[in-house]
């Protein structure tokens, strides 16, 4: 394996992105999901293949995505999926927002876990639905999970749907397969809607084991969906594409109304590149994880050495790390003092729900020297 280079500052600021057109330049930006390297060289060639040929058009839905899918699928988690039962949206927040949408009555409980990815709010709400929350069970910074007990007590009032978010996103960690096990008894027993949204899966660390939701039992092949993609292991996200996969008939007949626009508005570059990365670009995939894994451990050390008193949630998925501010008094969002006095860019921990007052969260994506150059910053305003 490979440790990836980020491209040199200088280029990424020419970048026209979120991650890079957001602030003025004097700042390091280091909030949204999106990663510094370069794009995987198989990736790259078949864009600029399509574009050699104006093959610009609308896109054809064909069957590779979904058979990439499960190959990927199957070598990566173990999992065995029909890829005929992959069905193609634009994203996946839009997928979850209509599966919650037709799977409820407007008014119904719908189950989060917070401190979660704040998009999660926005499809809860136009879905139509009463936001429900059962807030994860932190224990300490390397002891996380799901709060079984107060699970079962929504399913038991009368929750409809639960938004999973697997990994975590913005703890950053898989939930464990016996706690989806038991989530999935319940969900059985209750007839509750598991829509799971997978999409850091792929970047789960050496350190860590990630179990698809479809995959643990029969109970949650009954009870579950899986919404996912492709755009945030190979850093795609521009390229709007993603997919979900009913665990079951019933589930698929349960959901056979959903809007013609989940497919309507998928892009033909994204189902591109999203074949070409599962199928191809597994070995960039493989090591973008050990350079994911070399960054956190180097962010480990420096808040160590620099921000002592910072509380690092220690990810073991993906790129993004929740980090404690409160003993440091920078008030319930510390992004606003960190960003105006430091010039870095992290991600508002109030965004991810109340568990989020005093904390940020920081992609950790980037070279050594951005991130030596961001926590420095951060320690010299402390």
């Amino acid at each position: 394996m490979t440790v990836l280079q980020a491209d040199p500052l200088a280029l990424l600021r020419t970048r026209t992105s979120t991650k890079w057109a957001t602030y003025p330049p004097d700042v390091l930006p280091m909030f949204v999901a999106e990663m510094d390297y370069p794009v995987a060289p198989e990736i790259a060639a078949k864009l600029v293949e399509l574009v050699g040929r104006s093959d610009l058009g609308y896109d054809s839905r064909r069957p590779d995505l979904g058979l990439a899918f499960a190959s990927f699928a199957s070598d990566a988690w173990g999992w065995e999926l029909d890829p005929k039962t992959l069905k193609w949206t634009v994203n996946v927040m839009h997928a979850m927002t209509e599966i919650t949408r037709a799977a409820i009555e407007p008014g119904d409980r719908v189950l989060l876990n917070t401190p979660v990815y704040p998009p999660f709010f926005w499809a809860v709400r136009e879905a139509g639905g009463e936001l429900v929350d059962v807030p994860l069970r932190v224990d300490s910074p390397t002891e996380r999970g799901l709060d079984l007990e107060g699970i079962e007590q929504a399913f038991r009032d009368g929750v409809k749907a639960y938004l999973l978010c697997h990994p975590h996103n913005p703890i950053g960690f898989p939930h464990r397969r016996e706690e989806l096990e038991r989530v999935a008894e319940l969900a059985a027993q209750y007839g509750v809607l598991v829509v799971s949204d997978e999409i850091h899966g792929p970047l789960t660390h050496s350190d860590a084991e990630f179990v698809p939701y479809l995959a643990v039992s029969d109970a949650a092949r009954e009870t579950g969906v899986c919404v996912t993609s492709a755009s945030k292991a190979f850093n795609i996200p521009g390229l709007t594409a993603a997919w979900w996969v009913p665990g079951s008939r019933a589930v698929a007949e349960r959901l056979a109304g959903l809007p013609e626009s989940l497919v309507h508005r998928v892009s033909h570059f994204g189902t591109h590149a999203s074949t070409v990365g599962l199928g191809e670009s597994r070995q960039w995939l493989a090591d973008v994880v050990e350079t994911l894994e070399a960054s956190r451990a180097l962010l480990t050390r420096l808040l160590a050495e620099q921000l002592p008193d910072a509380v690092l949630h220690e990810p073991t998925s993906s790129y993004l790390a929740w980090i404690d501010f409160r003993a440091y008094g920078w008030g319930d969002d510390p992004q606003k003092r960190i960003v105006k006095e430091a010039k870095v860019a992290l991600t508002p921990g109030p965004a991810f729900g109340a568990a989020g007052h005093g904390f940020a969260r920081l992609n950790f994506a980037c070279s050594p020297e951005v991130l030596e150059e961001g926590i420095r910053r951060i320690a010299a305003i402390g």
